[in-house]
């Protein structure tokens, strides 16, 4: 990491009512970093002492380079410039949207706008929700509400917690899009509480993975994905995210073409145009591999490489790390394939091998950061 550029740096021991925390992590101050672990683990205490919600006794809490949390300091959350996105988006009952969204600016910090009132109606479609109540909005409606609220702060630094959790699945896809191209276009950095895979791997440039109120890794998301000693690695959704460029677009057959660090990748076209920049999903269980090229298949994707490491992780089943390309160029990639495979065709670390990845398989994400 560039020791120059911002970071966040989270230091955090003691305990909160019932729950105990001890963890400490330094992320970068740009992109967006989630705080990701299963139901319970601490990410929304977390989340709260970073934006001075909740005071932990023993703890640090510094972003780009200042003290919000540090010993006898303690800068109140009201003094710190972020904007809190929460759960159930906490809007106020007797205030209209645009009352809501204007309380935003009440509270703005005056060094550096973000954004304005009229981009943010504009941005998040709420033109016609203005004049209403929150309680007549949809789930979806209300974090959209909720989102240019926290952007109206004009905040340096945007905590998110789990906002899907009450946005019907129709919506879903929609709030993601908006956090993901708000962040960007902005320069907003965000740290992003969420307990689904797909919404992490979808979303995060960096990862904090914690469990317990204890920390079990943390670093850039595609270290951490391909990190075979950590429990990411035996889940049925495992997989790798590759940030990638349309190449060419091949009209007849309908297929687009992505360059991925030293990968070419075929998928169906989403309506992308060349140049454009897009995140690859690659799920480990839709990895194939073979020691020659395969003659008359129809996976398009087949992608030399050599197996780095592996690990059978239930008796049944091996996870096994790949680098594309040659020596440390290209990207990586996880396939997973029974114990009797791996064992039976004598695959070994080392290893040649060529990677099977199905077009259609492939899912894609908006715009990488």
């Amino acid at each position: 990491m560039n020791r120059s550029a911002p970071v966040l740096e989270v230091s955090l021991s003691g305990t909160l009512g019932a729950f105990t925390l001890d963890l400490g992590f330094t992320t970068p101050a740009a992109g967006i970093t989630a705080l990701f672990g299963p139901s319970g683990a601490g990410k929304s205490t977390v989340l709260r002492c970073i934006a001075g919600l909740s005071r932990q006794a023993g703890g640090r809490v510094i972003f780009s380079g200042e003290r919000w949390l540090d010993g006898d300091v303690f800068v109140p959350a009201y003094r710190r410039p972020i904007g809190y996105v929460f759960q159930d988006a906490g809007l106020f009952a007797h205030l209209t949207v645009a009352e809501n969204l204007r309380f935003g600016l009440k509270r703005a910090a005056a060094a550096r706008p973000v954004i304005g009132f009229d981009d943010v109606v504009e941005r998040l479609s709420l033109e016609a929700l203005l004049q209403r109540s929150p309680d007549g909005l949809s789930g979806g409606e209300r974090q959209r509400v909720a989102i240019g609220r926290a952007l109206l702060v004009q905040p340096r630094l945007l905590l998110v917690d789990e906002p899907l959790s009450a946005v019907d699945l129709p919506a879903r896809d929609t709030i993601v899009t908006l956090i993901e191209t708000l962040c960007r276009d902005l320069v907003i950095p965000a740290i992003y509480v969420t307990h689904d895979l797909a919404e992490m791997t979808r979303l995060a440039n960096h990862l904090v993975l914690i469990d317990a109120g204890k920390l079990v890794a943390a670093g850039p998301l595609d270290r951490v994905l391909t990190d075979l000693s950590l429990p990411l690695a035996t889940q049925a959704e495992a997989g790798v995210v590759l940030d990638g460029v349309v190449e060419a677009i091949d009209h007849q057959f309908g297929l687009t073409h992505y360059r991925a660090g030293g990968a070419l990748l075929m998928a169906p076209s989403r309506g992308l145009t060349v140049g454009s920049r897009c995140r690859l999903r690659v799920l480990a269980s839709d990895v194939s591999l073979c020691h020659e090229p395969p003659q008359g298949t129809t996976i398009l994707n087949v992608l030399p490489g050599v197996i780095l490491s592996a690990d059978s992780f239930d008796g049944m089943q091996t996870t096994i790390l790949l680098q594309l390309g040659h020596a440390d160029e290209g990207v990586r990639l996880l396939a997973r394939v029974t114990r009797k495979s791996w064992e039976g065709l004598g695959f070994a670390p080392g290893q040649k091998v060529h990677a099977l990845v199905k077009g259609v398989s492939l899912l894609h994400g908006l715009a990488a950061g």
